[in-house]
């Protein structure tokens, strides 16, 4: 039997280069779609080759899907900010949606095709209003949410007899992560620092989890599509994280509220201070709708019972591994 040939798109990034990793390590044949710009220097003794996808030209990515022949395909690339809602939908779903189209169409299709959404396609609840749950209704908060939401509706009308699995993460965390990473810092420079006084109920999972879950649960025959949301199986209050770190770290932290009409002053001065600019603010007005949300509670019943997802790490074992790495790296 000749060995499994898996597609990663978004292999360059921090979700991408721990699918590599772990598609190495279950001796997979791995093709890497990336951008011209990509910096693969981090995956590039894993990866079997290398293609730069023209995610716009349906005709091309057809012939080169059928001369390439997938066993499996990871959908992992998209756009987490964008100045212009439209790039975000072109990327995000036009660009998801060819992808499906060709790979669909051709002669030998993939057994399966993996993408990676996110919860912020359903959007939060009310603090204490239970859980998220697969069927929950679609209530983004940020223009992401709006365009994996769109991507995930399209998907459904589409492919709904296609073996198409659509994995929903919470926050994402782990070696390489920029964005957790942030509140890494303000930690390790001593500030615990949060918007308003109001409860929050968070979900983490530990990226190796993630990863693992992507790639072992190809071995379960897919056959139609199904949308999985995925967290460590915990529910966190807003200051589990800090006091974790405070106590991995031994460091000294001084807590602060700083009042949510202040921080949403602030965030409209930074979406003003970059009108003109190429690159997003840190913080802006649909960002914080989206950080003090009451709750991202979700329910994992679905991928545990269908998949045998079991997370390994919980977030004080994947913060442990996380600051150890990031102190290594001289990150921290």
């Amino acid at each position: 039997m000749r060995q499994a040939k898996l597609l990663i798109t978004g292999a360059s990034g921090f979700v991408g280069y721990h699918l590599v990793h772990a598609a190495k390590m279950a001796g997979y044949t791995i093709h890497a779609a990336i951008r011209k710009s990509s910096n693969v220097d981090d995956i590039a003794h894993l990866v079997d080759s290398f293609v730069e996808a023209d995610f716009t030209n349906l005709v091309n990515l057809t012939q080169w899907l059928e001369q390439a022949s997938y066993t499996y395909i990871i959908h992992g690339a998209a756009l987490t900010k964008a100045k212009q809602e439209a790039d975000m939908i072109m990327v995000n779903v036009d660009y998801t949606l060819n992808l499906l189209k060709a790979a669909f169409s051709i002669s030998n299709p993939p057994a399966a095709v993996h993408i990676i959404s996110s919860m912020a396609a359903l959007g939060p609840l009310a603090y204490d209003n239970g859980l998220i749950r697969e069927d929950s209704p679609y209530k983004p908060v940020t223009v992401y949410g709006r365009s994996k939401m769109r991507m995930e509706q399209l998907v459904h009308e589409q492919f709904p007899d296609k073996p198409i699995r659509i994995f929903r993460p919470t926050a994402v965390y782990g070696p390489k992560d920029k964005d957790i990473f942030l509140l890494l810092q303000t930690l390790n420079k001593g500030i615990d620092a949060y918007i308003g006084r109001k409860p929050q109920a968070l979900t983490f999972i530990y990226v190796k989890d993630l990863a693992r879950l992507l790639i072992q649960s190809f071995e379960i025959p897919a056959t139609k599509l199904q949308c999985y949301n995925l967290s460590d199986g915990a529910v966190y209050d807003r200051y589990e994280l800090a006091n974790l770190f405070r106590k991995i770290t031994l460091k000294r932290l001084l807590r602060v509220h700083v009042p949510f009409v202040v921080v949403k002053q602030i965030a409209r001065l930074s979406e003003w201070m970059y009108k003109s600019s190429s690159k997003t603010p840190v913080l802006y007005a649909e960002r914080l709708k989206e950080i003090t949300a009451g709750s991202w509670a979700c329910t994992i019943a679905k991928a545990k019972n269908e998949l045998q997802f079991e997370p390994r790490y919980d977030l004080e074992t994947g913060l442990t591994e996380s600051l150890l790495w990031y102190k290594k790296h001289h990150w921290l």
